[in-house]
This record gives structure tokens, C-alpha cells and sequence, in this order.
């Protein structure tokens, strides 16, 4: 078997993670990976207490970011990646800000239609739960907590998934507005675990790479061989860079562990020096549209 020592895709205590960021890192160091990528949901919250962690351990902390986006006409939704991002930049704060808040006002909503059904559920403990920003997961565990789901899965079956109780729409944000997003911090987007999305070859990726994407997430969680395949031959037929990952939250949250996705080195290094050329070009102006809900 050939050793890992890569894992572009985790996520920590800062956005819907169970651990925290030096937790996280602390695993990462103890499975014997030499990177990762954290990429909480719209917050780079976590990103400094990473770096200094990796810095202690000797892991290296890519700096990332993922943002959940809907596709048209109902299709379901894409998340954007981003890398090696100046998330230090005010403009890009202010935008996933934003993002952050809608996520919230969402699952207070949530939380509202669970109590108007009856259930024990409150909004300060969900929030107690999160830390940070919040999400579904943040939900579905103050659900499993009480005792009216019997796993996070569950809970987003019974509960919070669409067509259930207490599902309530997310605020939309285009692929394409999440590229240009990723793009005003100097960073690198690449389309999160891309195989189930609908006309990913005949639509969405040529919209994409037309804003600027760079990447696509080939190596994610328990894809097969033969889907590694054919997205590594997507990839190459747009020069788009293959990374990716675990998709790491905690253990039984995915069922891929940390690191036990292999990546190949030369993902990295090919990110990398993408990375290093966005951060000598000028970062383009990116205004963040009005959130719109169904």
C-alpha cells in the first residue's frame, strides 16, 4: 500500500467539525501526514490556531475554505474549495461573513419549526454545540442529544433533510460567484466531490473553468477506481489540478478516517504553485450578490 501523507479535505470545531483545529492537527500529526487542508464552511475561523498547531507538530496547514453553492433549476447543490487563500483580507471577510450569517438565521429557523413540533430543541443549545458557525450537523446533533434521532445520519432522514419537518431552504449562492469568490482572496477554487453532480462535463464545468476554477476534487473519500478515473480524465481534459481528500469531520461522521484517502504528492505541489501565481496577480474586485431563498 502506498503511504499517504496527504489530506486536503478536513474540517475543524470552526465549522461543523467535531474537532478542534489543534485536535485536529494533533490527529493529522499522529496518522503520520506530513499536510492538510482545512477547509471549514464558510469561516476561516480556525485557520490561525491550525497553523500555529502545524508549525508546533510539523504538519503543514494549507489555508482553505469551502462554500456551499447551488446549482440551477433545482439540480442540488456544488461546494467550492478554495486554497492557499490571503484570508486575512478584509473584502473576502465581510463576504463569508455573510455566507455565515445566513447559515445561522437557517438553522435558528430550523430549530423553530423542531419546537413547533414539540421537540426539546433550543437554539442556544445548538449554538453551544457549534462553537463557531453553524450548521445542519450543529442541529442534527442537539437532535441526537435528546434522544429524537439515533445518529446525525438519522437526524438529517427524520428531521432536517429535504422534504422532512423541519427542512428549511439554504440561501443561494451560484458555482460561479464561489469561483470569483475564492479568486479575490488570490486563491486556488476547486469543485468539491464533483461525481454525482448532475451535467458536471456538459455544463458545469465549462462554466466554471470559464470564471477561473483550477481544480477538481478526483481523490474524495470512497470513490472507486473507476470514478477516480473518470474524473482524473475530466480533469486533464480542462487542465484542472486533481486534489483531494477524507472530507474529514470526525469519526462517524464520513466514513472515510483522516488520511486514509490516498493523494498524490504531486497534487500538492501542483496546488501549490497555482497558489504561488494567484499571489502575483492583482485580486480581482468580487461583490458578494443578495442572498435570495425559495
Amino acid at each position: 500500500m502506498t503511504l499517504n501523507t496527504l489530506d486536503l479535505h478536513t474540517h475543524s470545531t470552526a465549522s461543523d467539525g467535531i474537532h478542534s483545529p489543534t485536535e485536529l492537527v494533533t490527529l493529522a500529526h499522529e496518522a503520520g501526514l506530513k499536510t492538510i487542508g482545512l477547509v471549514d464552511h464558510d469561516t476561516t475561523g480556525g485557520l490561525e490556531e491550525a497553523l500555529a498547531a502545524g508549525e508546533r507538530l510539523g504538519v503543514a496547514v494549507v489555508p482553505g475554505i469551502e462554500i456551499n453553492t447551488d446549482l440551477p433549476n433545482k439540480q442540488g447543490e456544488a461546494h467550492m474549495l478554495g486554497y492557499y487563500i490571503e484570508y486575512d483580507r478584509p473584502e473576502f471577510q465581510q463576504c463569508i461573513a455573510v455566507l455565515r450569517e445566513a447559515r445561522a438565521l437557517r438553522g435558528e429557523r430550523m430549530v423553530a419549526k423542531l419546537r413547533e413540533q414539540g421537540l426539546d430543541v433550543t437554539w442556544e443549545r445548538v449554538r453551544e454545540i457549534a462553537g463557531g458557525a453553524v450548521g445542519r450537523p450543529h442541529v442534527a446533533r442537539a437532535l441526537l442529544e435528546k434522544g429524537y434521532a439515533d445518529s446525525i445520519s438519522d437526524a438529517f432522514d427524520k428531521w432536517i433533510g429535504p422534504g422532512r419537518p423541519a427542512y428549511i431552504p439554504r440561501y443561494k449562492l451560484s458555482a460561479e460567484d464561489a469561483v470569483r469568490l475564492v479568486k479575490s482572496a488570490r486563491g486556488v477554487p476547486v469543485l468539491a466531490h464533483p461525481a454525482n453532480i448532475p451535467e458536471l462535463k456538459e455544463t458545469l464545468l465549462p462554466s466554471l473553468v470559464m470564471v477561473g476554477l483550477q481544480g477538481l476534487e478526483c481523490y474524495y473519500g470512497e470513490y472507486d477506481t473507476v470514478t477516480v478515473a473518470r474524473l482524473l480524465q475530466l480533469a486533464n481534459t480542462y487542465g484542472l489540478i486533481p486534489t483531494g481528500g477524507s472530507d474529514y469531520h470526525g469519526p462517524n461522521m464520513h466514513p472515510t478516517p483522516l488520511g486514509a484517502r490516498y493523494v498524490p504528492d504531486d497534487s500538492l505541489e501542483r496546488l501549490r504553485r497555482t497558489g504561488e501565481f494567484n499571489r502575483k496577480l492583482p485580486a480581482p474586485a468580487f461583490t458578494l450578490p443578495a442572498p435570495t431563498q425559495e
